[in-house]
């Protein structure tokens, strides 16, 4: 009686692996039982980590997602013991904890420790935002981290390269769990 094999479409302590693929989900065995498959945020945050930490190394970083609000929040002002989980989240910004960067030790053991995030949730409902500010091992230029991104979005069935000038509604439904956006986004 009871399932052999349980798969968390979210985060979880106590899971026996944490798998997000296209980054480590070679890493899956027959013999975890409990597996999560991360965050979103997480699965946006952790393809671009690989990339930017093979190439380059990543020595920390600060991750700050712009997050759609989410089922748990609430749609309008109500008493909460949190007085940030009180605001309505169709009409606020709303400083938030995330522990996805931290997950990113979890699916890549080589950045445990290493990266650190805040979250502001945004009322949108679809499509978040990370942006990524990392201390790297040697010196680099943005167009070399441009070119890495690109280079890699093209071999990846999870990571996507967007040099237009689109926004957050632009990238509703797409299936990718990552899409780069060169910074400057609209360089002449």
């Amino acid at each position: 009686a009871g399932a052999r094999k349980v798969i968390i479409s979210a985060p979880a302590s106590g899971a026996d692996a944490t798998i997000v693929y296209g980054v480590n989900h070679d890493t899956l065995r027959q013999s975890h039982q409990i597996i999560s498959s991360a965050s979103c945020t997480t699965n946006c945050l952790a393809p671009v980590a690989q990339v930017l930490h093979r190439e380059l190394g990543i020595e920390n970083g600060l991750m700050t997602t712009i997050h759609a609000y989410t089922n748990d929040q609430n749609l309008i002002d109500v008493y909460h013991t949190d007085p940030y989980r009180a605001r309505s989240a169709t009409q606020s910004m709303i400083p938030s904890k995330t522990g996805a960067a931290e997950a990113v030790g979890l699916v890549l053991p080589e950045l445990a420790g290493k990266l650190t995030g805040m979250a502001v949730r945004v009322p949108v409902i679809n499509v978040s935002l990370v942006d990524l500010t990392v201390t790297l091992k040697r010196e680099t230029t943005v167009d070399e981290v441009n070119a890495l991104l690109k280079e890699a979005s093209q071999h990846s069935k999870v990571l996507g390269y967007n040099a237009l000038p689109l926004v957050s509604h632009d990238f509703n439904h797409n299936p990718l769990s990552s899409i780069f956006a060169p910074n400057p986004p609209h360089k002449k």
